[in-house]
C-alpha cells in the first residue's frame, strides 16, 4: 500500500520499490513505474498500485480418482505481476488517493483464477488415474500438468501474469482410506519387527546356550583342576608327613641317646650322691653312738650320783626323824597331810550327818 501525506489540499505519494504506480489526470498518464514519490489533486487523480513482486498463493482443492476415491490436494503457485499496465486494464488496482487503499479486490480476483484453472488441470489429470497410483506418482504428474496448464492458460498472459513456480505439497486420501491403506504396511512392518524380535530372540537365546556351555566347559575345567590340585595337596600332604615322620625320628633318636646320656649321668651322679650319703650317714651313726654312749655314761654317773645323794639324804632324814618323839612326827605328818590336802571352801553338813555325829558325841559321853 503506497504512503500518501495530506498537505494543504495536496497529496503526496510514495511508493514501494515492488509496487507499479500509475497517475492519470484528465486521462493523462502522468506518473508510472516503481518506486515514485510526487504530490498531486486528489479530486483530479486517477491512482492505481501494481504489486509486482513475487507472490505465493496457497490453493487446496479435492478431487477423484479414477476408483472413485476422494483425495485432498494441497498446492502453492508462485506468480508475478509481468506486465502492470495490462494487468491494471484488466483488474482494478485502483487506490483511493487519501488513503492509499485498494477500492476493489484484485489480488482475490486474480487469486480465484488461478486456483480454478490449477483445479481444472488437476482434477482432470486425477480422474485418470487410480487412488494408489495417484498416491505414488501423484505429485509429480499434478505438479506438471498444473504447471502446464497455467503457463498454456491465454487469460493469465491477457491479464499480465506471469507463473513462476508450480509446488504441490500433499496429496492426501480421506482418513478412512489412508488408515486403511496403511494397515497392511503397518502390519508388514509389525511382521519385520516381529520377525526381527523373534530372530534378536533366537540370537540371544544362541548367545546364552553359548555362554551355558562356555560356563559348563569353564565348570568343567575348574572341576579338573580343583581335583589336580587335591591330588597335588595330597601328594604334597603326604610327603611333608614322611618328612615330618622322618624328621621326628631323627629328633627320637636324638632324644634316646640324649636320654641315655642324662640317664647314666644321673645314674653316676646318683651312686656318687648314694656313696657319699651312706658315707655321710656312716659318720653320723658313729658320731651319734659315740655321743650316745657319751650321754648314757653321763646320764648313769648322774643317776648314780643322785641315788647316792638321796640316799645319804633319806639317811640323814631318817637319822633326824630317828631322834624326835612320837608327838613331833605325828605333828609333822598331820601338817605334811595338811599340805596336801585340796582346798574346801564350803561344808555342807546334812542333817542325816549331825544325826550320826550328836548320836556318837552323846555315846562318848555316856563312855
Amino acid at each position: 500500500m503506497a504512503d500518501i501525506t495530506r498537505r494543504l489540499g495536496w497529496r503526496h505519494l510514495r511508493g514501494a520499490p515492488t509496487a507499479h504506480v500509475r497517475h492519470h489526470r484528465d486521462g493523462k498518464l502522468l506518473h508510472d513505474g516503481p518506486g515514485l514519490s510526487f504530490w498531486y489533486r486528489a479530486l483530479t487523480a486517477a491512482l492505481s498500485e501494481v504489486p509486482v513482486d513475487d507472490r505465493e498463493l496457497a490453493m487446496t482443492f479435492h478431487a477423484r480418482t479414477s476408483d472413485f476415491q476422494d483425495v485432498a490436494v494441497q498446492a502453492t503457485v508462485t506468480y508475478r505481476v509481468s506486465d502492470p499496465a495490462l494487468a491494471a486494464a484488466r483488474l482494478d488496482f485502483s487506490i483511493d488517493p487519501d488513503t492509499g487503499v485498494w477500492r476493489g479486490a484484485p489480488l482475490e480476483q486474480l487469486g480465484t483464477l488461478m486456483t480454478e484453472t490449477a483445479q481444472q488441470h488437476a482434477l482432470d489429470v486425477l480422474a485418470r488415474t487410480t487412488l494408489s497410483a495417484a498416491l505414488v506418482d501423484g505429485v509429480a504428474s499434478v505438479r506438471g500438468r498444473v504447471a502446464s496448464g497455467l503457463a498454456a492458460e491465454p487469460r493469465l498472459p491477457a491479464t499480465g501474469i506471469e507463473v513462476v513456480a508450480v509446488r504441490v505439497v500433499a496429496l492426501r486420501p480421506e482418513p478412512e482410506v489412508e488408515r486403511a491403506l496403511r494397515t497392511p504396511a503397518r502390519e508388514q512392518i509389525q511382521q519385520e519387527a516381529d520377525r526381527a524380535t523373534y530372530e534378536r530372540r533366537a540370537v540371544a537365546v544362541e548367545r546364552e546356550r553359548t555362554i551355558a556351555e562356555n560356563e559348563l566347559a569353564s565348570q568343567i575345567e575348574l572341576a579338573r583342576r580343583e581335583e589336580q590340585l587335591v591330588d597335588q595337596r595330597g601328594t604334597n600332604a603326604r610327603r611333608e608327613a614322611e618328612e615330618h615322620a622322618a624328621a621326628d625320628a631323627v629328633r627320637a633318636s636324638a632324644e634316646a641317646a640324649r636320654s641315655v646320656k642324662l640317664a647314666e649321668a644321673e645314674a653316676e651322679r646318683s651312686v656318687k650322691l648314694a656313696e657319699a650319703e651312706a658315707t655321710r650317714t656312716v659318720k653320723l651313726a658313729d658320731a651319734e653312738a659315740a655321743r650316745s654312749v657319751r650321754l648314757a655314761r653321763a646320764e648313769a654317773e648322774s643317776a648314780r650320783e643322785v641315788g647316792e645323794a638321796r640316799a645319804q639324804a633319806q639317811a640323814a632324814w631318817l637319822r633326824v626323824h630317828g631322834d624326835v618323839d612320837v608327838a613331833t612326827l605325828n605333828a609333822l605328818t598331820g601338817t605334811r597331810l595338811a599340805e596336801n590336802l585340796p582346798n574346801i571352801d564350803s561344808v555342807t553338813i546334812s542333817p542325816d550327818v549331825l544325826t550320826g555325829l550328836l548320836a556318837r558325841l552323846g555315846a562318848g559321853e555316856r563312855a
